[in-house]
């Protein structure tokens, strides 16, 4: 009897010490969750349980129970590498469904996918066209958005002060003679296919408050258009501050450009020509740069022509019961019937924790100090249970010795 008790404590304290050395050897795996050797008592008793007087049969396992306890966020400044802090787990598909995982050290492969080093692809909700995203469908994260389309210019918009004190030039306007305008300003736009081009106004005052606004796109002629201003300096004409020029053929393929000059912070004061803030909607087509990933998990692809667009969220999962999870490796889980289907959600609304990008988390039993106290308790529940093994034969070897004289 006292055998089998304490040999079933020495396999009850390796079972806990094989949990412990598998905790110690993932204590550098990202995102790994350590684990919690349980054990239950054992007592065998009649059907009607009439015997007060029986001594319980030792120890079992009963269960090896996952921690989830948040791992270390450390900071890495690689933006691929993501951390959650608080609830849920990043969706990954590894060709045959979906599964789950805290480690965020992904990586792009050579088709352009963002996946695990071990080849399952990030989960994110693609962009529902709407300006927000589609959450009732997964699809993989892939940087393939090389380029940033081009947008030709179809407003500039100047802020300037002409002088009221400018007299009107004596020569009929032309580009080639600085006399004949009062000033100019140059501004590039850009053609429907990115192209750029140098714009130049030229402001020639016509009488009192009154001015001519002509406007050459690379030696073109766009055509003249007519400014007023009131007493007070302010403008009067056009009401809407818009002034709108002839289309111009630039003879390289892209479309015509029409151009609307915005100038209505134009004033005419007793100061110096000043040209102000100058700004026009076109740019150039761009290529990826770098990508971005809030906290929200919004991920935004930023080009070489200063422009950014968002190309999906990241997608969070969390579970009605963790503990139900079961373990695939790598620091992967899989759904079951004990931890219920996916909640799926995103970072930072609600249950779910938020996402930080250029960071990892680390296992959650790297301070190794506590596990170490652990073994050495195992060591010490080993030992003993060695010991009652060791007296029970003593006691039966003077027993038998005893019987046999």
């Amino acid at each position: 009897m006292a055998l089998n008790t304490a040999l079933s404590g020495i396999n009850a304290a390796q079972s806990d010490l094989n949990v412990i050395a598998n905790n110690i050897a993932n204590a550098n795996t990202t995102g790994f969750k350590g684990s919690r050797a349980e054990f239950a008592d054992i007592y065998a008793v009649t059907g009607l349980n009439l015997n007060s007087t029986a001594v319980g049969s030792g120890t079992r396992l009963e269960d090896v129970a996952q921690q989830f306890t948040q791992g270390d966020i450390q900071t890495t400044g690689n933006s691929l590498d993501l951390a959650i802090s608080g609830n849920g787990f990043f969706a990954i598909n590894n060709g045959s469904g979906v599964t789950y995982t805290r480690a965020g050290d992904f990586q792009q492969n050579q088709n352009g996918f963002i996946t695990t080093p071990d080849g399952s692809r990030l989960q994110i909700y693609p962009p529902n066209g709407a300006g927000g995203f589609d959450t009732s469908t997964l699809t993989d994260f892939s940087w393939v958005t090389a380029q940033s389309n081009a947008t030709a210019t179809s407003q500039v918009t100047m802020t300037s002060n002409l002088p009221a004190s400018a007299t009107v030039p004596a020569n009929a306007f032309s580009t080639s003679d600085s006399t004949s305008y009062n000033a100019a300003t140059p501004v590039t736009v850009y053609d429907s296919q990115g192209g750029s081009h140098q714009a130049t106004i030229y402001y020639v005052k016509t009488g009192t408050n009154t001015w001519n606004a002509n406007l050459y796109v690379d030696g073109q002629n766009a055509g003249t258009q007519a400014m007023t201003f009131n007493t007070s300096g302010g403008l009067a004409t056009p009401s809407n501050g818009a002034l709108t020029f002839n289309p111009i053929t630039l003879g390289n393929g892209s479309q015509p450009m029409t151009l609307s000059l915005n100038v209505t912070n134009t004033t005419q004061y007793g100061t110096a020509y000043s040209p102000g803030t100058i700004s026009q909607n076109g740019f150039e087509a761009g290529t990826l740069t770098s990508l971005d990933i809030n906290g929200s998990g919004v991920i935004t692809a930023n080009y070489s022509n200063n422009q950014s667009t968002q190309i999906g969220q990241v997608a969070i999962a969390n579970f009605a019961n963790m503990q139900g999870l079961r373990q695939l490796g790598n620091a992967n889980w899989a759904a079951s019937t004990d931890s219920g289907p996916a909640v799926m959600g995103t970072a930072s609304v609600g249950q779910y924790g938020t996402i930080q990008s250029g960071a990892l988390e680390s296992s959650n039993t790297a301070d190794t100090t506590a596990q170490l106290v652990n073994m050495i308790q195992a060591q010490r529940d080993y030992q003993a249970n060695a010991q009652v093994l060791s007296t029970d034969n003593t006691l039966a070897t003077a027993l038998f010795n005893a019987v046999g004289h």
